[in-house]
């Protein structure tokens, strides 16, 4: 996740380049935020969705070198992002609307999750409006239906009830983004804080859950730490997790928690005893 490839138009605006890897560079947050909308019975997120650049053919002069999609249903292993095509491809013909496609992580163009109305994320979206007049820009939110907020700045996670938007800017570049990132990347979801008696009581009751690899390979401490879910991690790892143990890609939880960008749980993984 932490290899910043951009797969780009030529004449893109650096506007849009800067998007781009400010998408690549908070995607962990989206991920985290699916982790635990999948245990949800209630549903949370009106919408997830991540855009994918699609590479065209290169010598073809009447088409873009890429075509950029959005996907649904998305699921990613650290290396491939994988989901349900929404958009109906323009020059990408051998793709159809519906259809299943699996893409690397480096082609990552965007990601957005929208939570009661209210946009998350939406990097790219938000260099497209940042160069809207007011009336159009009115039009673009009017059809989308959605709260995208103040064009330059971009929410990555949600705030508690009366709080003010925690804001970052488009490029990340800044030192109060910086400020910002780090004090995010410390602090746990909701649901794991909620949900951490429970997790530790199904941990007990079954304890295969902290041994048993799926059929990819994968301990449940390799998917946790992908997500970023620091107090499943801890629990798993007093109940006995291997902390040395390897995924089907050959990585250790500590790997995946280095290239994650989780690094509250890169130190929890170097802990010998808890």
């Amino acid at each position: 996740m932490t290899e910043q490839i951009i797969y780009s138009v030529e004449g893109e605006s650096q506007a849009l380049k800067d998007a781009v890897a400010g998408a690549k560079a908070t995607f962990k947050f989206f991920w985290r935020e699916l982790s635990w909308e999948a245990r949800r019975i209630i549903k949370g997120l009106d919408m997830a969705a991540v855009k994918m650049s699609f590479l065209l053919d290169p010598d073809d002069p009447n088409i873009p070198a890429v075509e950029n999609m959005w996907l649904a249903d998305v699921e990613f292993d650290g290396r491939i992002i994988t989901g349900r095509l929404l958009n109906e491809p323009r020059w990408a013909t051998q793709y159809q609307a519906s259809d299943s496609v699996s893409l690397p992580f480096a082609a990552l163009n965007d990601w957005m999750y929208v939570r009661g109305g209210h946009v998350f994320g939406g990097f790219t979206v938000d260099a497209m409006r940042s160069d809207m007049p007011a009336d159009e820009l009115a039009a673009h939110d009017e059809a989308w239906g959605l709260e995208f907020g103040e064009p330059g700045t971009v929410e990555v996670v949600p705030v508690d009830d009366g709080q003010a938007p925690r804001l970052l800017t488009r490029a990340l570049n800044t030192d109060a983004d910086r400020q910002l990132l780090a004090q995010l990347e410390g602090e746990d979801h909701p649901m794991a804080v909620n949900m951490s008696e429970q997790v530790d009581e199904a941990l007990q009751q079954y304890p295969e859950m902290v041994s048993g690899a799926d059929e990819s390979g994968w301990l449940l401490l390799h998917r946790e730490v992908l997500a970023g879910n620091y107090p499943v991690v801890h629990a798993l790892l007093r109940h006995g997790a291997d902390r040395l143990a390897l995924n089907g890609y050959g990585q250790s939880a500590l790997t995946l928690a280095d290239e994650s960008g989780w690094p509250r749980i890169a130190q929890l993984l170097k802990i010998e005893t808890l």
